[in-house]
């Protein structure tokens, strides 16, 4: 049974291969010409941060998510705009969809809807909710900026080509890890036994889904991928994962901003927007 899932998932893997390499050297190439760019319009957004953070958050992986975070802290950006890029952030989902050419479609209408999304919050928060909100929960851009360095570690540049491999065989090992446990769990509970726990939580799946979103690592990200992909869970749930999922950004945040008053506040709210959309979207048939 062993030598069965591993020989299974290897090849279900390896297929991934050329279009993730293709994927994280585009990844690569627009963060090292754009970067900075990126940077800047994310922390000038003002009152408009909510919708630059919402359009930049959708970026793949998770390094706006963090800049967010350390931007937040500092009190360079609101709450609003903090959210929306949270919200957007899809960590290492983005490649691994874009791994599977007819998963392309499912990818778009995901990272629209989390732009949507996250502008919608980020507004609510901003413009709505700005004046009820206290001062103390809300947190964020207060008129003046504290000094902020988002890269507080700088590596050595390597080439673009060799990085983009090392991410590759990062997500691959992640992906071929996941997919033996996935495996080793549907061949010892039986596939109907396993789809049926997931399909038997109903509404409650995606909450429960929103919970895994929630861990601040690209395995929660690549897991909930492979749950959709492998048809475990639907649409309406991998979508709640991962409007929950904000990468490192979480951990980040506990670090940059010292009120856990707000950090919780923040990691409540991502599961509730997360969790309802998922809800919302399993109602109307996603």
């Amino acid at each position: 049974m062993i030598q069965h899932v591993l020989l299974h998932a290897l090849e279900d893997s390896a297929k991934m291969l050329p279009f993730l390499f293709a994927a994280y050297l585009l990844i690569e190439f627009i963060e090292r010409r754009q970067g900075e760019r990126i940077e800047r319009a994310l922390a000038g957004g003002g009152r408009w941060g909510f919708a630059v953070g919402a359009l930049l958050g959708c970026a793949p992986q998770c390094g706006f998510s963090a800049m967010a975070a350390n931007f937040y802290g500092s009190r360079v950006i609101s709450l609003g705009a903090l959210m929306a890029v949270f919200i957007a952030t899809s960590d290492e989902a983005v490649p691994l969809l874009l791994a599977v050419p007819e998963r392309w479609g499912d990818l778009t209408v995901l990272l629209a809807f989390k732009v949507v999304l996250g502008a919608a919050v980020g507004a609510v928060l901003d413009l709505a909710l700005r004046r009820r909100l206290p001062a103390s929960m809300r947190g964020g851009y207060t008129g003046h900026a504290d000094e902020v360095d988002c890269h507080e570690h700088h590596e050595e540049k390597q080439s673009l080509v060799w990085a983009a491999a090392v991410h590759t065989v990062n997500i691959f090992l992640w992906v071929l890890a996941l997919s033996v446990v996935i495996g080793l769990v549907i061949e010892g509970v039986g596939e109907e036994n396993f789809t049926g726990f997931l399909t038997g939580l109903g509404l409650a799946q995606p909450l429960f889904a929103a919970l895994l979103g929630l861990v601040p690592n690209c395995a929660s990200s690549v897991l909930l991928t492979q749950l959709y992909l492998s048809g475990a869970i639907g649409f309406s749930s991998v979508t709640a994962g991962l409007c929950a999922n904000a990468g490192v950004g979480l951990l980040v945040l506990f670090r940059a901003n010292p009120s856990l008053k707000q950090n919780l506040f923040i990691t409540g709210l991502l599961w509730a927007v997360g969790a309802g959309c998922g809800m919302l979207l399993m109602l109307l048939g996603f």
